[in-house]
């Protein structure tokens, strides 16, 4: 074992340590005895927005403390998986190790780990290609080790079933819209995909002009459907587009504020036409 290796497998061992002291029964934290693996949800989704935006912001002190609390919901849900006796931190390391040299057959030829023999002959696409391959592979060990299929006996089964609902909806649409495309549902060209944004939005406005809020929640919905569809084609991560545009709003509403702030005039006292004209001056100006 190498000296950095040796360093992380004591890091872990002493994190895995702590853990199962906050969640000792007589001695522990109250707070970390209370917790649930329903109830740790909103911190995980919290914590990996966390590590988002440090990489974002290319803070290197923020992001190794937040990569930290990230590491510590995954030791939390094995520390309550461990005491319900379904598994431990070290099955989940060695799964995942496992599946890393299972879906790298490039690397490992040999299904083991070891020494690079060879540099891989291959290309980043076939590497995606064998990958959704043995992914699928692996879809079916699971289902035979469950004992057949897991979803709702009430739905037939689809080739949907395993993009998790919990996502956030931008994330489960682009998914979604992904897993058909491998299937052939899908348009070959961008066109007709910007065709169907704009049929989405006529039909909105046609809700609107109808003062139909049901109809209005349910044409928004295929807008914003609409709306990743043309990012995907387009090679764009839509989560990563609209925390741009978030980014681009913020600068120019602040700038604005700014701006108001330095004529002796309040956000509140402003008029919108005021507003607008400096939010043309803020995009003018590259923010």
């Amino acid at each position: 074992m190498t000296a950095s290796a040796e360093g992380a497998s004591q890091a872990i061992e002493r994190l895995l340590r702590v853990m199962s002291m906050l969640r000792d029964p007589e001695f522990g934290c109250p707070w970390d005895l209370e917790q649930s693996m329903e109830s740790l949800v909103p911190f995980t989704i919290e914590e990996v927005y966390e590590v988002v935006d440090a990489i974002e912001r290319g803070d290197m002190v923020d992001l190794e403390d937040e990569l930290g609390d990230l590491l510590f919901q995954v030791v939390f849900y094995s520390q309550l998986a461990g005491e319900s006796g379904h598994f431990r931190f070290a099955q989940v390391a060695e799964a995942i190790s496992d599946k890393l040299i299972r879906r790298h057959p490039h690397v490992f030829p040999n299904g083991k780990l070891e020494s690079f023999a060879n540099k891989p002959d291959i290309s980043a696409n076939q590497v995606r290609v064998n990958w959704d391959a043995i992914k699928e592979q692996e879809k079916a060990d699971k289902k035979a080790k469950r004992g057949g299929d897991s979803a709702d006996p009430e739905r037939s089964p689809s080739a949907l079933d395993d993009v998790p609902r919990a996502l956030p909806s931008l994330e489960r649409s682009r998914k979604l819209q992904k897993r058909a495309a491998r299937l052939g549902f899908d348009w070959n060209d961008v066109q007709p995909v910007i065709a169907k944004l704009k049929e989405e939005i006529g039909e909105y406005e046609e809700a609107v002009a109808a003062a139909d809020d049901g109809a209005l929640q349910h044409e928004l919905g295929d807008i914003l459907f609409a709306a990743v569809n043309l990012a995907r084609h387009t090679g764009i991560e839509p989560e990563i587009a609209l925390r741009d545009a978030n980014q681009r709003f913020e600068n120019r509403f602040r700038w604005i504020e700014q701006e108001l702030s330095s004529r002796g005039i309040s956000i509140e006292d402003a008029s919108l036409e005021t507003m607008d004209e400096l939010w043309d001056q803020a995009k003018a100006a590259g923010l």
